[in-house]
């Protein structure tokens, strides 16, 4: 097929409202995914961060190691820039682990309870402590309660995630106001303890950690999370015997914040310098597991991006960064940095895409911000159909980069989440199931491939 002849396709046929030449970046497509396929390194990395590394809770030394590692890396794909951006973060740590059992005039010995303490929660003290139980649904029972039957009593939460909705991120989303406010709310009530159901679909004796909050006006007290195979036990204990004592040791505890660091590669545009599309997943995780779908896969697959570019020798008109970021999972500052230098530097970003939803098969993607713009993407889609993304109208971006829609009100950002199947996200998601083993490369590898070429488009037409 001669050049004139694509020339002409492209221009008379092909060439939509949006400007581009579907011939030829459909061939671009196939390259990309090709790569990513053929030649993709974010499998290796993510087996590095995961097996050599392990959990990287910020303030950890794994973090710390995380960081210098990822900037080497970095370095080796042959980023433009290479730098750290400072930030001061928490600094918990979970002790030795935790236990938990149930004591009842119908059982001959306690039945143990497997149970972790929630991040940022305090601890019980040294010898730990008992209550009687008091099993909830929701906030509503709760207040229903009130102090009468609440005070000097352990709140148990035990609100399953809603298996009926076909996306899992909306079924935790129904029930994780409980994790995250639920010693807040039992406290006040003279609630000596919170239990909380794991966030998790399935039925299994892995319990799921992830932070919860305290309010510096009302009383702390401590917060764990038991499985869901214990959960049901310990309600089907109540039943029974609603004055069982439960017995919970928890040696966690807050430490002073320490510093630490996002990492930031670039690869500086040709043409349009100043317009920024960033590409980044988190490089924090949860200590309980090795922090693979959640989320290492999320930073290899953002510095996939790069190496796919730097292999198809693709030189961008418009900057692009990738970040791992530190600290989204208990406390967001290293996406806050990234924001407030973003403001204080007056930059122009049009697009950001984070990478925080698992590993699992791409299906689409997340978008919030300018309307226009985000039609100018959907325009695209048709290019994106021969891989298996064809999910395009669920809103949303991201924790971290969610930081730049203040640091852009006048530019009127995109802000993108790739959008992986999420039948068994919640399976891994903050649990010891969260290991590399259970990674598949070839979802891991189309997950980059498929926000590669979305940089690819943005880059090459821009988002007017």
């Amino acid at each position: 097929m001669s050049k004139q002849f694509i020339f002409t396709f492209c221009t008379s046929v092909l060439l939509t409202t949006s400007g581009f030449c579907q011939e030829e970046d459909s061939m671009m497509f196939r390259k990309i995914y090709t790569e990513a396929l053929i030649n993709g390194k974010a499998y290796g990395w993510v087996d590095h961060l995961s097996n050599k590394i392990g959990h990287r809770l910020s303030g950890s030394p794994q973090a710390e190691k995380a960081v210098e590692w990822t900037r080497k890396a970095m370095t080796e794909i042959g980023c433009d820039t290479i730098y750290l951006q400072e930030c001061m973060v928490p600094h918990w740590v979970r002790g030795e682990k935790e236990k938990a059992a149930v004591t009842s005039s119908l059982n001959k010995a306690p039945v143990p309870l497997t149970v972790c303490a929630l991040g940022g929660s305090i601890g019980t003290g040294a010898g730990g402590m008992t209550g009687k139980v008091v099993e909830v649904k929701n906030f509503e029972e709760l207040e229903k309660l009130g102090r009468e039957k609440l005070n000097g009593r352990i709140v148990f939460y035990n609100r399953p995630m809603d298996p009926t909705f076909i996306n899992t991120f909306d079924a935790y989303s129904d029930a994780v106001g409980q994790r995250w406010a639920g010693a807040m709310r039992a406290a006040p009530y003279g609630a000596v303890a919170v239990i909380v159901r794991s966030m998790t679909l399935v039925i299994d004796d892995f319990p799921h950690t992830g932070v919860m909050a305290y309010n510096d006006t009302i009383k702390k007290i401590p917060a764990c999370a038991i499985s869901t195979y214990g959960a049901d036990l310990l309600s089907s204990m109540l039943k029974k015997d609603p004055n069982l004592v439960f017995s919970l040791n928890m040696q966690c505890k807050m430490m002073p914040e320490v510093k630490s660091y996002n990492v930031v590669g670039e690869i500086r545009g040709s043409e349009f310098p100043a317009e920024i599309i960033t590409v980044g997943g988190h490089l924090d995780s949860w200590d309980i597991g090795q922090g693979a779908h959640d989320d290492a896969a999320g930073v290899a697959q953002s510095m996939e991006v790069f190496n796919i570019f730097k292999n198809l020798k693709i030189r961008p008109k418009r900057t692009i960064r990738v970040v791992a970021f530190m600290n989204e999972e208990n406390g967001g500052r290293g996406g806050a940095k990234y924001a407030q230098l973003a403001l204080q530097n007056k930059e122009k970003h049009i697009l950001a895409i984070e990478s925080d939803a698992g590993a699992d098969t791409p299906l689409g993607f997340f978008m919030e911000g300018h309307q226009g713009r985000i039609d100018l993407i959907k325009s695209w889609k048709h290019l994106f159909s021969p891989y298996g993304l064809h999910e395009w109208d669920a809103v949303g971006g991201g924790a971290d980069i969610g930081h730049l829609k203040d640091a852009n009100k006048d530019d009127n950002i995109v802000l993108a989440g790739l959008r992986p199947d999420s039948q068994r996200y919640f399976v891994y998601h903050h649990s010891g199931h969260d290991l590399f083993v259970n990674v598949n490369r070839r979802s891991l590898e189309l997950g980059a491939a498929s926000m590669a070429a979305l940089v690819y488009l943005a880059d090459k037409y821009g988002l007017k």
